[in-house]
């Protein structure tokens, strides 16, 4: 499936530099050797094992530094957003135990326990809890962590389409939830086209924005001498975006529309 999606992305047009990122599923030595063989770069979060456990207890004291997030990221163990940690690397061999091993950086990610303070209990010492990612990156090691936990584009397109068409699966068969996954990603698509004519903004809205604000329109239609005239109100507040949406797709053809 990896080896398939980095031959598709080339296939694309992609001719830059690949990086496949993936949780602890795809830390394992067939995804890391299918990128190794397809020449991209991988960063995969590794199940914690005594090898693991050993290489993180190696890294010496002086060599955890700050990083800070553009935007909180979630905690992998209580779920809480988080915007500052402390991050370190060193070199580990995974799956030592194949015929295959792979020599990368194991970048660390460490959190200071809160679960004690919020108990009201005092620390003799801190507790940090780590989050460990095997990756062959080559940037800095904040710089890499940070992009190891970016958040994935396709996740927001994923939190889009459950706010709207996907909101109504499953249905109880299965041709039906084909069809409809295609027309959802169809609408989609045109979604995002036509918020991209609209304007800078609406390029980058989410799907429920710009369906209120250029799809559910408040208008009136007419047909006077056999034409049809689309009447928008005149003090909407959307209108001259609906308009540059409507000269950016029609205004060749039928000319701008007519406001009441």
């Amino acid at each position: 499936m990896v080896a398939e999606a980095i031959a598709t992305a080339r296939a694309a047009g992609a001719s830059g530099q690949i990086l496949v990122r993936g949780d602890s599923a795809y830390g394992n030595h067939a995804v890391v050797g299918a990128c190794l063989k397809a020449g991209v770069r991988f960063s995969v979060v590794l199940t914690k094992n005594p090898a693991v456990t050993a290489a993180i207890a190696s890294i010496a004291e002086d060599a955890w530094t700050p990083v800070h997030y553009p935007g909180a990221v979630v905690d992998d163990d209580t779920g809480e957003l988080i915007s500052d940690a402390e991050v370190a690397e060193v070199e580990f061999t995974a799956f030592a135990s194949t015929r295959h091993p792979v020599t990368a950086r194991l970048v660390v990610r460490r959190v200071r326990d809160r679960a004690r303070d919020q108990a009201g209990e005092e620390e003799l010492f801190p507790v940090w809890r780590h989050h460990p990612f095997f990756t062959n990156n080559t940037e800095p090691t904040a710089q890499a962590d940070i992009t190891h936990r970016r958040h994935a584009i396709i996740e927001t397109v994923f939190a889009d389409l459950i706010d709207g068409p996907l909101a109504h699966l499953p249905s109880g068969r299965f041709a039906a939830n084909s069809a409809w996954a295609i027309c959802a990603a169809i609408c989609h698509n045109l979604l995002r086209a036509a918020g991209t004519l609209t304007s800078p903004r609406h390029a980058l809205a989410r799907g429920a924005t710009l369906r209120r604000h250029i799809v559910t329109v408040p208008a009136r239609l007419a047909r006077p001498g056999r034409r049809t005239v689309l009447h928008l109100p005149e003090h909407w507040p959307w209108a001259q975006h609906w308009k540059t949406l409507w000269n950016n797709v029609f205004r060749p053809a039928t000319g701008p529309p007519r406001l009441a």
